[in-house]
C-alpha cells in the first residue's frame, strides 16, 4: 500500500537526511521520484513551493508529496481530499519524528562530550560532505523539467537568464546612491514571479 511505503521512505529519510533541507534533496528525489509517485517536473514544483512557504523545505515538500503521491499512485484515492490529508500527515510525522529522536538524544550526547576530540573530528568530516550533498541538489534542480520543460530554445536561453540574474541580484550588491544595497531574497523571487508570467502566461 502507498502510504506504508511513504512511510517507510521518509523514516530513512528522517534518519540518514542530514545537512538540513537542501542536503536531503538527492535522497528525496531518489525515494519518491525513482519509484514513479510523483514525476520530475512535479518533484521540482514541490521543490519551488516549498521554498516560497514558510518553514523547513525538508518538512514542506513531505508534506506536498504526502498529498499529491496517493493520487498519483492509485487514481482511486485522488477523488477525495481526505486520502491526501492522511498522506501528508503521514509524511510529516515519519519524516519528523526520528530527526527529532536523533537530535534530543545527540544534543544531551554532544553536551557531555562536547570536549571529545573524536567528536570535533566527526563533525569536521560531516561538514564537506554536507557541502557536497547541497552542491548535489543543486545539480539535480538543473534539469529539463525546470529550464526547458516545453523543449523551446527560447525559453530555454530566457530561464537560464532568469537564474543567472536571480543570483546575482542576490549575491551581489548593486550600487545605488553611493551605497550598496542588496536586494532581498524575497524581492527577487516576486521579481522572478512577475518575469515569468510576462514571458509564459500572457
Amino acid at each position: 500500500m502507498i502510504y506504508i511505503k511513504l512511510i517507510w521512505a521518509y523514516i530513512k529519510i528522517g534518519i540518514f537526511g542530514f545537512g538540513g533541507g537542501y542536503a536531503m534533496l538527492s535522497l528525496v528525489e531518489h525515494s519518491v521520484v525513482d519509484p514513479g509517485w510523483i514525476s520530475e517536473t512535479m518533484f521540482t514544483d514541490i521543490v519551488a513551493i516549498s521554498q516560497m512557504t514558510p518553514g523547513p523545505i525538508g518538512i514542506n515538500s513531505a508534506t506536498y508529496i504526502g498529498y499529491t503521491a496517493p493520487g498519483t499512485v492509485s487514481p482511486e484515492l485522488y477523488s477525495g481530499t481526505m486520502y491526501g490529508i492522511l498522506g501528508s500527515l503521514l509524511c510529516t510525522l515519519a519524516v519528523v519524528i526520528p530527526s527529532y529522536l536523533m537530535v534530543l538524544y545527540a544534543s544531551h550526547f554532544i553536551a557531555r562530550h562536547r570536549e571529545s576530540g573524536t567528536i570535533k573530528h566527526i563533525f569536521a568530516g560531516l561538514r564537506p560532505v554536507v557541502v557536497g550533498l547541497i552542491a548535489s541538489a543543486a545539480i539535480l534542480l538543473m534539469n529539463n523539467a525546470n529550464f526547458n520543460p516545453n523543449g523551446i530554445r527560447w525559453q530555454l536561453i530566457s530561464n537560464i537568464l532568469i537564474c543567472v540574474a536571480a543570483f546575482l541580484l542576490v549575491y551581489f550588491p548593486i550600487p545605488w546612491k553611493g551605497r550598496k544595497i542588496k536586494l532581498h531574497p524575497i524581492l527577487v523571487i516576486i521579481i522572478a514571479g512577475i518575469t515569468g508570467f510576462l514571458l509564459y502566461g500572457i
